[in-house]
């Protein structure tokens, strides 16, 4: 493994996952990564390979089919997983965010329903809160959930539903409850547990998924819309039982979801020093490699200093939220810095590459596009800042 971005404190089993994971990732991924993701191909071969190694199954525990590991093992995971393309730790955060939910909030039928299925990755998840007009407003959502007997009857449109077409459940957020005066708006949202056959079109009776997204980058992986229309979910189909604790439960989820976004923007961030630093001592002017150069030494210097940073912020999220503690503030720094962080080594890998960054022949034109989807993934950088100033007054409240 290389000298930047070491974790302290692992123990034997940690490392051993992490080193087969690197292996795979160094053997699997990278060597087709570029290819596959200039063709906006899905990554089909490489979703196997990672089956076989349990990585579905990482958090899930062991009694369920997991393999029970802690958050900070699955980020060290991710943080690798991006260093080969980030795209694939798209498809497998989205799933372990719906499974760590089911874990934490899932009745006992749904958890022994859904979770040993998740964890061979026989079942693959994908959540969905944003609307078209909602961004991160997520108190304005408008898709609403009527209750008609045993079923609840669904409508509206969702949108950036990662893996909407690969996937085969979806945790979907609604509103069950009409706005009434002193009634926080997120009171009465509830989140449904939706199964559906993979692929676009319509899915399931009411539910359909329109063909993918084209983006920028982040390519690979299916982003769509999900629209329903009169979609009826049966009851026991509430996760936890209970309507009216949705949002509680998707903020738990988008907490651990953060500290991942940290981790893959800690993984490209360091791909793209690898390629920088390499690629300073091949290329040559004015007789010496550019490696030589101060201005390209500052340049590498930053770029070490700043993959450090991240990842010492991501491991410090991952073990407080691993030790019960509230990590908030913690998930919330480590996703900015990560991923502005992640920008700002991309782009200095980019400007020593010169001329030939901007080719498509070369990796880092790749995370130059990728690593923008990390600045808004998970909550943008203002949502961030608003989180972490509102939590620093919580700490540093004086008295009046």
């Amino acid at each position: 493994m290389s000298r930047l971005a070491q974790t302290e404190g692992l123990t034997d089993i940690q490392r051993e996952i992490l080193s087969t994971v690197r292996d795979f990732v160094d053997k699997e991924i990278l060597p087709v990564a570029t290819e596959l993701e200039h063709r906006d191909e899905y990554p089909t071969a490489i979703v196997e390979g990672l089956k076989e190694l349990g990585v579905f199954g990482l958090m899930i525990p062991e009694e369920y089919g997991g393999l029970g590991e802690s958050l900070l093992t699955y980020a060290l995971c991710v943080e690798e997983i991006a260093r080969g393309w980030m795209s694939v730790s798209g498809i497998i955060n989205t799933h372990f965010i719906v499974a760590y939910m089911l874990k934490q909030h899932g009745t006992e039928e749904q958890k022994e329903y859904f979770l040993p299925k998740m964890a061979l990755g026989e079942i693959r998840g994908a959540f969905s809160m944003s609307e078209p007009g909602l961004g991160s407003d997520v108190s304005a959502i408008t898709s609403k959930a009527v209750q008609d007997g045993d079923e609840y009857v669904l409508n509206g449109q969702k949108m950036w539903l990662t893996n909407g077409g690969t996937s085969t459940l979806v945790a979907v957020l609604c509103r069950t409850g009409d706005a009434q005066e002193g009634v926080a708006p997120h009171k009465a949202m509830t989140t449904f547990l939706i199964e559906k056959e993979p692929g676009f079109g319509e899915v399931r009776p009411g539910l359909t998924i329109p063909g993918k997204i084209d983006k920028m980058g982040y390519k690979g992986v299916d982003t769509t819309e999900l629209i329903m229309d009169g979609l009826r979910i049966p009851a026991d189909r509430v996760l936890g039982g209970m309507p009216n604790r949705g949002f509680y439960q998707m903020m738990d989820g988008v907490e651990v979801g953060r500290v991942n976004v940290a981790a893959r923007g800690c993984g490209v961030a360091q791909r793209a020093f690898e390629l920088g630093v390499a690629y300073a001592q091949q290329r040559h002017t004015f007789g010496k490699p550019i490696a030589q150069h101060q201005a390209i030494q500052f340049k590498l210097a930053e770029m070490g200093t700043k993959v450090e940073a991240a990842h010492a912020m991501m491991v410090n999220a991952a073990r407080k939220k691993d030790s019960g503690a509230r990590n908030d503030l913690e998930a919330g720094m480590a996703k900015y810095l990560a991923s502005e962080y992640c920008k700002e080594v991309v782009e200095d890998s980019f400007r020593i590459h010169g001329g030939y960054g901007f080719s498509k022949e070369y990796e880092i034109e790749r995370l130059y596009r990728e690593a923008p989807m990390l600045l808004i993934g998970e909550g943008t950088a203002e949502i961030q800042k608003m989180i972490i100033g509102r939590r620093l007054l919580e700490e540093y409240r004086t008295q009046d």
